[in-house]
């Protein structure tokens, strides 16, 4: 009789796949030392000023929670796949810079079902989606100051300077940058900064005005259209951010501007590092403080309050909240000569 061979598996090794998202797309470096778990969603990283909230939210994350942070790639599909991953991991609180501000509403859902309080940043929801839940904030600034804000600088400007003036007629001629279509800072920053300007008796008349969408690039190439469309009747850019505005002034810099004293008044909002840097090298005049670091500590304390199951309050945020819902980080006019008060 035959003997049977029985085969000997001698070793089995077993991968264990942790789903940690290290890749580009996430940010996993965040605070820790906390027993909370928060997901964080920014609508992309490579917008600059998002990239200091960002920051902040880690900074502010350490000993307190540890953050999941992740990018949307400007994407809403993305950003509600992220969400759900959150909820699967059984978060214990979520915060969201939405992609489309009106998608918030499904956002609030899905967490309300899951009991999973959430802290929107930067792009406010619509009202009636931020009344869903008692267990959703807010934390962002209020964009129509941050618009005053931009056209009181070229107010001062317009009064400091009559030849700001070109030809003389009493008018300002205006370029305005906008970001993205409905957005409520772009639309807010457009109306508001064009409203201080009259406020202050000032005439004003708009030669062009197109969406660069947030982005540098797109805005020297909007920029270096109304050069050529318009060139010297402009008297003055007004950006809804900063990265536009760097955009409007490489595209004067290409016509010739800033040097041999041809100036061009050019104004945005965030008072990022390269916006900072403009403000000493003399090509931008001006642009307005948004609050980075501020809107990202307080982002992650509301979090953080609620993922324990607290109620956020001044007590356990450090931010006065009004209405119940929402932190309001106030704006600040930064020029060259108080631009240490954004650093």
């Amino acid at each position: 009789m035959k003997k049977k061979v029985v085969p000997l598996l001698v070793a089995t090794v077993l991968l264990a796949t942790v789903a940690a998202g290290c890749g580009k797309n996430n940010d996993n470096t965040g605070g820790s030392g906390g027993d909370s778990n928060i997901g964080v969603a920014i609508y992309k990283f490579d917008d600059t000023f998002m990239t200091g909230v960002r920051n902040a939210i880690k900074d502010a994350a350490t000993g307190k929670a540890t953050v999941d942070i992740v990018d949307s790639q400007n994407s809403q599909p993305t950003q509600n796949d992220k969400v759900d991953l959150f909820i699967s991991k059984k978060y214990d609180a979520i915060a969201i810079n939405p992609v489309d501000r009106t998608a918030a509403g499904v956002i609030i859902d899905k967490a309300k079902k899951a009991k999973i309080p959430v802290v929107f940043f930067n792009r406010e929801p619509l009202a009636e989606d931020m009344e869903k839940w008692d267990k959703v904030y807010y934390v962002g600034a209020k964009a129509e100051e941050s618009g005053t804000m931009e056209g009181q600088l070229l107010v001062d400007y317009w009064k400091a300077h009559p030849e700001m003036d070109k030809n003389k007629d009493g008018v300002l001629q205006y370029i305005m940058l906008k970001g993205e279509p409905g957005h409520q800072d772009a639309e807010l920053r457009t109306q508001y900064s064009v409203k201080a300007i009259e406020d202050a008796g000032i005439k004003v008349e708009k030669l062009a005005e197109d969406t660069a969408m947030w982005d540098r690039v797109k805005a020297q190439d909007k920029m270096a259209t109304f050069l050529s469309a318009h060139g010297d009747k402009i008297e003055a850019v007004i950006a809804n951010n900063d990265d536009m505005a760097l955009g409007a002034i490489e595209a004067l810099k290409a016509a010739g501007y800033f040097k041999d004293n041809k100036f061009l008044p050019v104004v945005g909002v965030d008072a990022t590092a390269p916006a900072l840097q403009a403000l000493t090298d003399g090509t931008l005049l001006g642009t307005v403080l948004n609050d980075a670091k501020n809107q990202g500590a307080a982002t992650l304390n509301l979090a953080a309050a609620l993922a324990k199951g607290n109620t956020p309050n001044k007590g356990n945020s450090g931010y006065d909240i009004t209405d119940g819902k929402f932190v309001w980080v106030p704006y600040k006019k930064i020029t060259k000569d108080n631009m240490n008060d954004a650093k």
